[in-house]
């Protein structure tokens, strides 16, 4: 008698290939990028936050997923240290990633939806007083740094605009309405708004403009070349539109001005943790503590919800009730 041994019946495994992950992924940015209209640096935060889940999901497959298993991961990224301000933007990268392939028939429904966010409690953001601020657009120093001129004009054009670094560095010339005292900012979402200029600022951006920004210019190769054909001024700005210059006369990177702020920073002393966003705090308080609206606030900043605007009233507010308890006799 012939033995015929019992065939094993194979568990069918839910799994799913990086193929498969990576091309879900770059749909995603693409949609993102131009159907939501979001910004480079905004673009490439959801692919950092994407590419961590990716990393916490291996190649279980996404659609067998529900709510418990996505507390595993933010439990993940609670094991990994991150600040709760990070694990928050992560859980809301998720949600719009899961309402993404909800939308295009991949789910079925989004159980990143019932995902709480982390809790940020009472998180303020540092800044400057106006003593400190005062000594910083000072700082840089004729013969202590090759590009002082720049340098002042960009740490004037931070405080009086309260523009993110990357809108700073993106300004063109033709955004800089100096007579009518004014520049356009080009936010996130690519959204242009209006924000006014002092008349310090407006006379520092002129000082760099006469005097260094023609000497940066002639270190650019491509600049010279097209000096040297006689070509007109509008075609000039054209190829180097830019408001402010790196030493070799090309755009100004990012890192070139975080580094900058840092550097004038610690000359007067100020905490190591300054940055550019330091400065647009900073403006936004002052502003506040001087009676601008809070709506006009939120206009010259770029935030879409006035809630993002309120963070910088309650920590005015805190920050007098300091004050009070401080000196009142009763306080």
């Amino acid at each position: 008698m012939k033995f015929n041994p019992r065939r094993r019946t194979l568990r069918v495994q839910h799994v799913e290939s990086l193929s498969d992950q990576q091309s879900r992924l770059e749909g995603f940015l693409r949609y993102i990028t131009h159907n939501l209209h979001l910004a480079e640096n905004s673009v490439a935060a959801y692919r950092r936050d994407m590419e961590h889940f990716f990393r916490w999901l291996g190649n279980r497959s996404i659609q067998r997923l529900h709510v418990n298993a996505l507390a595993d991961y933010v439990a993940w990224l609670e094991k990994r240290h991150l600040a709760p301000a990070s694990r928050a933007r992560h859980i809301s990268s998720l949600r719009v990633y899961f309402a993404y392939l909800q939308n295009t028939g991949v789910l079925s429904d989004n159980p990143a939806e019932l995902l709480g966010s982390a809790k940020l409690g009472e998180r303020f953001p540092k800044i400057l007083s106006e003593g400190q601020i005062a000594e910083l657009l000072i700082a840089p120093e004729e013969f202590s740094d090759k590009l002082w001129l720049r340098d002042r004009a960009i740490l004037e054009f931070f405080y009086a605009t309260g523009c993110r670094c990357a809108e700073l560095v993106n300004l063109e010339l033709r955004d800089i309405h100096e007579t009518e005292g004014y520049c356009l900012c080009t936010g996130k979402g690519n959204k242009r708004r209006a924000v006014p200029l002092g008349k310090r600022a407006i006379a520092a951006f002129r000082l760099w403009m006469q005097t260094e920004r023609e000497i940066v210019l002639n270190r650019n190769h491509s600049y010279c070349q097209l000096l040297g054909r006689n070509t007109d001024k509008s075609k000039l700005e054209e190829k180097i539109p830019w408001a402010f210059l790196s030493f070799k006369g090309g755009k100004m990177q990012r890192e070139a001005m975080w580094n900058l702020i840092k550097k004038y920073a610690e000359r007067i002393g100020a905490p190591s943790e300054i940055s550019p966003h330091t400065l647009r705090h900073s403006f936004a308080t002052h502003m506040l503590s001087g009676g601008a609206d809070l709506r006009q606030v939120q206009e010259m900043l770029g935030h879409a919800s006035i809630a993002t605007t309120q963070i910088y009233l309650h920590m005015d507010m805190t920050q007098l009730k300091a004050t009070h308890a401080k000196h009142h006799p009763r306080g």
